[in-house]
């Protein structure tokens, strides 16, 4: 929706305004890749992933992005994503990846978002630091007093 009504799009690319939240992961899983190009003001910010990576990474489809100061921590360069500083660099990867190297991309990025970004891995995160808290403080509770699942 950021973009301007009047580009003219080259007929291999379809305009989407707005793909419901229900939609994702059939859009992400039919993707031989998805190509993640960052807003200026969020390269600048540094260290700000665009939901997509990590909702494409879910659908084990592999990543394109351009670089930004944080990604590698999220998504290691050549392992779970490719980072692409032109277009030539996404040719490349769209043309020159074989099957089993694209495979190998997207599982290494599942993998990634499975284990620390999942629902389930950010609860397991935030109880941790609640309980990291609760110790310095003295305001430990027992284990078994928790009303937190983990």
């Amino acid at each position: 929706p950021s973009y301007p009504d009047d580009i003219d799009w080259p007929a291999n690319v379809q305009r989407i305004e707005h793909l419901p939240p229900g939609k994702h992961a059939e859009f992400y899983s039919r993707q031989r890749f998805t190509l993640n190009v960052t807003r200026a003001d969020m390269v600048a910010a540094g260290w700000s992933p665009s939901v997509r990576l990590f909702e494409a990474a879910a659908c084990r489809t592999p990543l394109v992005s351009d670089w930004w100061e944080g990604i590698e921590s999220f998504f290691p360069a050549g392992e779970a994503v490719i980072i692409a500083q032109n277009s030539a660099d996404v040719v490349t990867a769209l043309t020159r990846l074989g099957e089993e190297q694209r495979k190998a991309l997207a599982d290494s990025a599942y993998r990634r978002v499975a284990a620390a970004h999942s629902s389930a891995a950010r609860a397991r995160t935030f109880v941790e630091a609640i309980e990291s808290v609760a110790a310095r403080t003295g305001l430990a509770t027992r284990r078994s007093e928790r009303r937190l699942p983990v």
